[in-house]
């Protein structure tokens, strides 16, 4: 493994982790050999996990669960369009 045990991370500094590992997430998908992905997955998981662990009643968006989105998808397709002018 590299970096530190996420569950030695404070949680400021495991903040600090998943933010930077998700900013440079696109950029390993497109550049990065396989190895750097795997790398990348597997520090992804266990920085996730820890915040998961940690906070396992996080708030939770309406809109961000299935349900949600397909009322999401409903009330869109129930708005009529109206041509531009």
């Amino acid at each position: 493994m590299t970096g530190v045990d996420p569950s030695r991370l404070d949680e400021q500094q495991l903040m600090k982790e998943l933010e930077t590992i998700h900013r440079t997430r696109h950029d390993t998908l497109l550049y990065g050999s396989n190895d750097a992905l795997r790398a990348h997955n597997e520090r992804m998981a266990q920085l996730e996990g820890e915040y998961l662990r940690r906070n396992p009643r996080r708030p939770v968006a309406a809109g961000r669960t299935r349900e949600g989105a397909r009322e999401r998808s409903c009330a869109e397709a129930a708005t009529p369009r109206t041509p531009a002018s």
